[in-house]
């Protein structure tokens, strides 16, 4: 199992926040200290990725989602919390609410699916691992990230690059082969009978907003949110109506005391 880093802060029902590819537990940054004032919000870093020790290569998503339930359960002691992934980060929340339903209360997708690779991602997906093989992660991060803002001006894709850019290369490439191999998992969204928070950017190139609203009518239990002039980094380019969302939907869900 890998040693998982976290930051835990706050007070209140416990969040945890599931950051996505080539990102770290800052990303979420913004969004945590201000949920902290009511919630106990608590954001990792996926093993691999900043200073969690990564998994055995080669390694699935499912690996990874045994890594963090066990880390919930052993470390945190938690019975019960709320939990929510960006991107790649949705994927593992999929994988661990299909392998534990009942700690979860409900769940988000932040920017990310259910859905599987289609074939033509999968390819593009062998053609990134080719490349950061060949030239090495940061020339990779430095065409990959920009793209992911709706507006090449914003001021968070220096710094983003800059994080994203302190992946080790086998992360890079063990998360990008785990991602073209993960299954559908759009039967736990039809299965799960509590609430569902699905955000998408309008102007998202990697998860279209047609797919999104596909998935979200596959349940009366999705929440679905659409953040105008916002690509696929929502919490850096519209932080407060991602704080304001996430805020509002848990505030609405029946969560026991503990």
């Amino acid at each position: 199992m890998s040693e998982i880093h976290y930051r835990d802060q706050g007070k209140g029902f416990p969040l945890i926040l599931i950051h996505g590819f080539c990102e770290t537990h800052e990303i979420w940054k913004l969004v945590a200290d201000s949920l902290s004032s009511d919630f106990r919000v608590i954001t990792i870093d996926l093993p691999g990725f900043g200073k969690s020790t990564a998994l055995p290569a080669p390694h699935s998503l499912d690996d990874v989602a045994d890594t963090l339930l066990d880390f919930i359960q052993n470390k945190l002691k938690l019975s019960l919390c709320a939990v929510m992934g960006h991107s790649l980060g949705g994927y593992i929340v999929l994988a661990m609410i299909e392998k534990d339903p009942a700690r979860f209360p409900c769940f988000g997708l932040i920017h990310s699916t259910a859905y599987p690779d289609s074939e033509e991602r999968k390819a593009n997906r062998l053609k990134v691992i080719d490349f950061v093989q060949a030239h090495g992660v940061k020339p990779f991060i430095e065409s990959f990230i920009p793209p992911l803002f709706y507006d090449l001006s914003n001021p968070h894709i220096p710094a983003t690059v800059a994080l994203a850019s302190t992946t080790p290369m086998q992360t890079l490439v063990s998360y990008t082969q785990a991602m073209r191999l993960r299954p559908d998992r759009t039967t736990v969204i039809q299965s799960f009978n509590k609430p569902i928070l699905i955000v998408a950017g309008r102007e998202d190139k990697i998860i279209s907003l047609e797919s999104v609203t596909l998935l979200a009518s596959l349940s009366i239990n999705v929440h679905l949110i659409v953040l105008d002039r916002v690509a696929h980094m929502g919490m850096l380019e519209d932080s407060e109506e991602v704080i304001d969302t996430i805020q509002n939907f848990i505030q609405g869900v029946p969560l026991p005391t503990l």
